[in-house]
């Protein structure tokens, strides 16, 4: 099964960076209690070709581009978009992967010009996603004694590992009842936010993020969420644009807990070539120590800790 591991920042509204969160949802074990609910793929009132436009505006490309792109002619693309031509199915498929249209998105594409979606979409929990759950939680797993867990696109909770329960010291119980957004847990006054050392510029990056996963997507819940963590306290003292140390190369998360203040680097792993809906958007967040001492004081932690089942018990 592939899957594809990026390190650091991009654009990729699936690959994200996120703040701590928590295995004591369900200790100790990975997927959380509940499901995020299926979403019904429903026509958008736009037809297909306005959604079309849509997206080629979103992604910045003329109809000259796209059309070059897709290997089509301009005039022909034009009368798409004005609705004076249906799409066939093989070119609404082109046309979508050239644009970077999200699978759940291009199921609306396809609805609003009469076909039927092109992509299921399952709950995490369906035997048939057994074998991508698994090498989730192998990657969980494999990662401990540091930290790490997999959100869904709207940045809510679907599994995590053991390590994860140092950083939730002082978090409120409400942010921890599903489901869990980490966006908001990491940056609400109540939750990781006034433990972490450099929220400014944390809080900034987080922000970032959230912004250019919104442009690429123009997913309204995110739009929403963005509002409502923007609107939280900023730090008294800004740091969101202090210099950073000379050899740092990316935006670290420190965090203060009982084993002291902790540091760490983040990357992302997302599937390589999903055709399904749920998978393509999972992310699993893995944390690695940014410096020895953050390494050695999770290593310790994890020496005292009672082994936990493994992903095969």
């Amino acid at each position: 099964m592939a899957m594809l591991l990026v390190e650091g920042s991009t654009p990729c509204w699936a690959r994200r960076v996120v703040g701590a969160m928590t295995c004591q949802v369900k200790p100790p074990g990975f997927w959380t209690g509940y499901r995020a609910p299926m979403q019904t793929h429903q026509a958008h009132m736009r037809n297909v070709g306005e959604q079309l436009r849509g997206w080629r505006q979103r992604r910045r490309l003329s109809q000259l581009d796209l059309a070059g792109l897709a290997g089509i002619s301009p005039r022909h693309l034009s009368f798409v978009e004005t609705g004076r031509s249906l799409p066939s199915r093989a070119m609404l498929l082109r046309l979508s992967d050239r644009l970077e249209v999200p699978l759940r998105e291009r199921n609306t594409l396809f609805i609003a010009a009469g076909y039927a979606p092109v992509y299921s979409e399952r709950r995490i929990d369906d035997p048939t996603l057994e074998q991508a759950r698994r090498a989730v939680e192998l990657v969980l797993r494999g990662h401990e004694p540091y930290p790490a867990l997999a959100v869904d696109r709207h940045w809510q909770l679907q599994a995590a590992n053991r390590a994860l329960a140092p950083l939730l010291e002082g978090v409120s119980p409400a942010l921890l009842e599903a489901p869990v957004n980490v966006l908001r847990l990491s940056l609400h006054p109540d939750g990781v936010a006034p433990r972490i050392a450099n929220l400014g510029q944390w809080r900034a990056h987080l922000l970032h993020r959230l912004r250019q996963q919104i442009e690429a997507t123009g997913d309204s819940t995110l739009q929403a969420l963005l509002d409502e963590l923007a609107a939280y306290p900023a730090p008294a003292c800004d740091q969101a644009h202090e210099p950073q140390e000379p050899n740092a190369v990316i935006v670290p998360l420190r965090i203060r807990t009982a084993l002291g203040e902790l540091s760490f680097l983040s990357t992302t792993t997302v599937f390589g070539t999903p055709v399904e809906v749920t998978l393509s958007e999972l992310a699993i967040e893995s944390f690695f120590p940014a410096d020895a001492r953050t390494g050695e004081l999770l290593r310790t932690a994890a020496a005292a800790m009672p082994a936990g089942p493994g992903p095969a018990d």
